[in-house]
């Protein structure tokens, strides 16, 4: 259409609303309250500040790290067949299509309807037109009606815009629920790991066990043991025994889990074999951590998007105030009476078309609060965003601290198993000797065999906080190819011509 018609009704609008929202429609100042927070105004702590800095995000395949083919084959078959990701996909082209469906409000819309009617006049001055009165005869049309929005103020334009970006945050969520499950099968896996590591050590400690058993039952043979010694010996079996079926149990739960976690029965996990974990290079992370982190992980980049989003949704809003403007028109035929058909002749022919205006005068407060409804959506938005770049550099810095401690405390645990080694060996001989009874053996043989446990677990904590550090750096999932800009965040402002129409409660009409 030319720019000058569009120009002209808009004018014509305008003083339309002028002339009818004198005293009786405005926004009462109704606007967003919340900014966006900048991330870079966030001090990072001194566990960020220390750690290495070389612009280097986590590679997308980032669990290769762990060296483990096994581990590698069971995320890609978590990512293919996951009924989780299969959700989150399906959520995405779910927004897509309904993007679709707000866009198609501004194209042109036609649509045709007929009828053949036989129709019978009454004799009734109302009813009766004239000659027809008592008659009996077709009364047919058929008809193409087109309507075209001419969105003068960007209502239609708007809301697609804010439907698009919602397809956009359904994709960002799809790529955090991938990340999400990449880790949980990460973190299952170390699991499994280190189940079969603590199975290995309560198996050594029932050999050890049985040892001293045969030993006691020696020296009670050679005169030179008690009975005592003997059933002190025989009382832990029971229970070692028993960890050893707990643990079995856990190592089958854990294979229930990642072929859960894959989209597969429990028979594929049974065919998992033991974990061969190793983690040789720590990750380091990325320069200018705070703004880069905006754009990288996907729950921050799909909070900019609801922030966008709902930014649209004031200006979707604000176009309710003013008149709306449509090119509305037909083309068909019609005929009353002769054959079932003549209505199709050419002299039958008819058109219109024009705008159509709708306007708004009074209407309980329904605008207002649509815009304070919009409003109030931007500033939750706008806080889940804020409360998201928080939570981010709070998890980096969490699992920074983390993985440092888990450095230093795999150091001790490894010192203290030493330690416990050397004490268990020295008591073993002096008991083999004589030198020493039972209870000094079986104090040393517990407190090795704790501290085995102490060091599978603490380096199992090791490997979780590798996968829970790439995980708060968005997972090399690259989803700042996909972040809106500021501009398109930033809260709209109330358009000049509503805001002189402005008015407190308490005067309105």
């Amino acid at each position: 259409m030319p720019r000058r018609i569009i120009r002209t009704l808009q004018v014509f609008s305008a003083c339309a609303l002028s002339l009818t929202l004198s005293g009786c429609i405005g926004t009462w100042g109704i606007a967003p309250q919340s900014k966006t927070l900048q991330a870079n105004s966030l001090t990072p702590d001194a566990a960020i500040r220390e750690a290495a800095s070389d612009a280097h995000w986590p590679d997308q395949q980032w669990w290769q790290a762990y060296a483990d083919p096994q581990l590698n084959r069971w995320v890609n078959l978590a990512v293919a067949g996951s009924p989780s990701l299969a959700m989150a996909a399906a959520r995405v082209r779910e927004a897509k299509a309904m993007a679709g469906v707000v866009e198609s409000a501004e194209q042109l819309q036609a649509n045709g309807q007929a009828s053949l009617k036989r129709h019978n006049w009454p004799e009734d001055q109302f009813y009766g037109p004239g000659a027809l009165s008592g008659a009996n005869t077709w009364d047919n049309n058929a008809a193409i009606g087109f309507s075209y929005a001419l969105d003068l103020w960007g209502r239609e334009r708007n809301a697609s815009e804010q439907a698009v970006d919602q397809a956009h945050m359904s994709v960002a969520e799809a790529r955090q629920a991938q990340l999400e499950l990449q880790n949980n099968v990460v973190r299952a896996y170390i699991q499994l790991s280190l189940h079969f590591a603590q199975r290995d050590i309560v198996k050594a400690e029932l050999e050890q066990q049985e040892q001293i058993l045969a030993l006691a039952k020696r020296r009670l043979a050679g005169g030179i043991g008690t009975h005592f010694e003997v059933s002190q010996a025989e009382a832990p079996l029971p229970e070692t025994h028993r960890q050893l079926d707990s643990l079995d149990e856990e190592i089958a739960l854990a294979r229930n889990q990642l072929a859960a976690l894959a989209g597969k029965g429990p028979g594929e996990g049974a065919q998992l074999q033991r974990p061969s974990l190793t983690l040789a290079a720590p990750l380091k992370l990325p320069s200018n951590l705070p703004a880069e982190l905006v754009g990288q992980r996907p729950d921050v980049v799909a909070s900019r998007w609801q922030v966008a989003a709902q930014a649209r949704g004031i200006d979707v809003a604000h176009a309710g105030f003013f008149p709306n403007v449509d090119l509305v028109g037909s083309l068909g035929f019609m005929a009353t009476g002769g054959g079932p058909l003549e209505f199709l002749t050419g002299r039958k022919f008819n058109y219109n078309v024009g705008p159509a205006i709708s306007l708004p005068i009074f209407d309980g407060g329904r605008l207002r609060s649509q815009l304070g409804v919009a409003s109030a959506g931007y500033d939750v938005a706008v806080a889940r965003y804020n409360q998201t770049v928080i939570g981010a550099l709070k998890n980096i810095s969490d699992q920074l601290i983390r993985r440092e401690s888990m450095q230093q405390q795999a150091h001790f645990a490894a010192e203290s198993v030493a330690a416990a080694q050397k004490t268990y060996d020295i008591a073993t001989v002096a008991f083999q000797r004589g030198l020493t009874d039972y209870l000094n053996v079986l104090n040393a043989q517990t407190l090795l065999f704790r501290q085995q446990q102490v060091q599978q677990q603490v380096q199992a904590a090791r490997l979780i906080a590798h996968a829970e550090l790439v995980t708060a750096l968005g997972g090399g999932l690259q989803a700042g190819k996909d972040v809106p800009d500021e501009q398109r965040q930033a809260a709209p402002k109330t358009p000049a011509s509503l805001a002189l129409f402005d008015q407190q409660p308490g005067n309105a009409e």
